[in-house]
């Protein structure tokens, strides 16, 4: 899931199908290399169409990654995408950010002399966080009932040059650009719009979509 327009928000997709892959070993790493170049090339060619350009700064929001597998993305993941650029002669800065929303992690806010949920925007990157990591929490959204779940994000690999503060602002604002709900989000819309996609193929479709809704929100 890409952004590929500069003045606003269009969004491209790319979905490749793995079938009779084993889930571990060799075979499924070298697969998911295919799928993650695969994909990456078809966004930097929608984003060279509409732009004329390659992008100079690329983030990349990645889901579904529990503490445990952060040293595989960085070895495996990150070393790939690094290797195809310098393939492609292209040396933008990049960042990865682990996104994980499975947390018991809760924080309260003291407002007015009442222990309440933060307002929706609050930021935790210190006290709690790991020193060894690159991590901050957001309270993204407001709830009515109960206590507000906070996302953890994890920076693993940044070459940027974004201040801690830049990211995550820029985390946070992405979580009010989904187009399906009036309100904020948990996660980062690009993050949401690969669910929608990945559960409408595995649900329903049972294959790759066409190639020329690429750039439409059909899936939502």
């Amino acid at each position: 899931m890409f952004q590929i327009k500069k003045t606003h928000s269009i969004y491209h997709v790319n979905l490749i199908e793995l079938l009779g892959v084993p889930k571990t070993g060799m075979a499924f790493t070298v697969n998911i290399k295919y799928n993650q170049i695969f994909t990456i090339t078809c966004a930097l060619k929608e984003y060279l169409k509409f732009n004329h350009c390659l992008p100079s700064r690329i983030i990349l929001y990645r889901d579904g990654v529990g503490d445990g597998q952060l040293h595989s993305v960085v070895n495996y993941e990150v070393t790939q995408i690094m290797e195809y650029f310098l393939f492609i002669c292209s040396r933008p800065k990049i960042s990865v950010v682990v996104v994980k929303k499975r947390i018991s992690s809760r924080f309260f806010a003291h407002i007015n002399g009442k222990v309440s949920n933060p307002p929706p925007g609050t930021v935790v990157d210190s006290d709690v966080t790991r020193p060894e990591w690159y991590d901050f929490y957001i309270v993204s959204q407001a709830v009515r009932q109960g206590s507000v779940s906070p996302t953890h994000y994890n920076v693993v690999y940044d070459t940027s040059g974004l201040k801690p503060d830049h990211m995550q602002r820029l985390t946070y604002k992405l979580c009010h650009m989904y187009y399906n709900w009036q309100g904020i989000i948990r996660v980062p819309a690009p993050c949401q719009y690969a669910h929608k996609l990945a559960f409408l193929v595995g649900q329903s479709i049972h294959r790759e979509p066409n190639v020329k809704l690429g750039n439409l929100l059909f899936y939502l």
